[in-house]
């Protein structure tokens, strides 16, 4: 939980010594506090024990690859925000990361004002997770037979718990917000994973699928997550009827 007034703390996990000190030097010009990790392992030690709100994350990394860094971080309860940094020719790794939850993505070479703009733009975002300290009206949610605990992060259906991965969650919570509504891939795609990611909405039907694993009690059958033709998904609380799925 971000305070207003203290100092956003980021973490640089590159292994070239020299963009890292570079991406360093911009970052605390502009006034954020930042540390710096030159493999895997320590960079996802460094993300999980420190108070970090964004990692700035590369693919090629030494021990632990910046996808299975992502990859376990996304698997978290909390954890910061994922800025992605790869070169040009690792288009399959920039879609990977998306998939696996990574909240931006920067192709090298990039011009460090682009890179404060988008970590900028990371910060302001509004978290989808409600605060400790509200009604619990305000960030639990039942529909259905499914109960969502927006605070918790955690998902119920009869008789079970239902383990998602952060960005699998930060999707069913939307459309648990907004019952019955259909939304495009494109409309899903904005507000779960904010803008920038124009041309990405094979990444929804990825998530969709892997949501629809977890949640159905027939993923080939869904009467949960329904495929509206022409128009995209919308969620049928569970337990309330049959689903009109043409996917």
């Amino acid at each position: 939980m971000h305070e207003p007034n203290r100092t956003r703390k980021i973490l640089v996990v590159e292994d070239d010594p020299n963009i890292s000190a570079l991406i360093r030097l911009h970052l605390e010009g502009a006034g954020f506090e930042v540390g710096v990790a030159y493999d895997g392992n320590r960079g996802l030690q460094g993300a999980v024990a420190g108070d970090v709100d964004l990692v700035i994350l590369d693919v090629g990394l030494p021990m632990l690859s910046g996808l299975d860094v992502c990859r376990r971080l996304t698997e978290r309860r909390s954890r910061p925000l994922i800025l992605m940094l790869s070169v040009l020719a690792e288009l399959g790794d920039r879609v990977r990361g998306l998939e696996l939850g990574a909240d931006d993505y920067l192709v090298k070479p990039f011009r460090f004002e682009e890179l404060l703009a988008r970590v900028r733009a990371l910060l302001r975002r509004p978290p989808l997770a409600v605060k400790p300290g509200e009604a619990a009206a305000e960030h639990v949610f039942a529909v259905g037979g499914l109960a969502l605990d927006a605070w918790e992060r955690t998902v119920i259906l009869p008789h079970r718990r239902v383990d998602l991965t952060a960005r699998e969650f930060d999707l069913l919570l939307f459309l648990v917000r907004n019952p019955s509504r259909v939304f495009s891939r494109a409309d899903l795609l904005d507000a779960v994973w904010g803008s920038g990611y124009e041309g990405y909405e094979h990444t929804v039907n990825s998530h969709v699928n892997r949501l629809r694993a977890k949640l159905e009690e027939d993923p080939t059958r869904p009467s949960v997550l329904v495929t509206v033709r022409g128009g995209g998904y919308k969620l049928v609380p569970p337990g309330t009827g049959p689903g009109t799925s043409v996917s």
